[in-house]
């Protein structure tokens, strides 16, 4: 059996997009990729975005907020930044295969009702999905 691709999904909180990314491929893709998230400025696991991914199938109610700090010394074959302001301050991976930066918008600035601000965590939730489900063959051709 081949070893699992290990992927540390990075964002500036690790609260919301990058807890999101590590549920889906711990979900979707468990058999072949050993997820991670963390953040360069971690606060507390979104409720909300628990909530959605509860909403989809996925518990992440256990997940909590990691610094990058947290992961020294761990070998990955992929860091993919999932925010801007992630890849402008990532840290240098010197054993990470190959770095990555794909952006989703974060659910969390939205305004409005409650309804509205939740369509958005489950419209950026499918996004990400959308993304690990074409993993690793996307990770390849970036």
């Amino acid at each position: 059996m081949a070893e699992k691709l290990k992927v540390l999904f990075l964002c500036t909180g690790n609260s919301c997009r990058s807890q999101m990314a590590e549920g889906w491929a711990r979900h979707l893709k468990g058999d072949i990729i050993e997820a991670f998230s963390a953040g360069v400025n971690p606060v507390n696991v979104s409720q909300r975005a628990i909530k959605v991914m509860a909403q989809a199938g996925v518990d992440i109610s256990n997940h909590r907020s990691k610094h990058v700090e947290e992961l020294t010394g761990l070998d990955f074959d992929y860091v993919v930044t999932v925010c801007d302001s992630a890849k402008e301050h990532c840290p240098f991976f010197a054993n990470a295969r190959k770095m990555i930066h794909k952006s989703f918008s974060d659910p969390a600035n939205t305004s409005g009702t409650d309804e509205q601000v939740m369509a958005e965590f489950r419209r950026v939730r499918d996004e990400i999905k959308a993304f690990v489900q074409s993993m690793p063959q996307i990770l390849e051709k970036e």
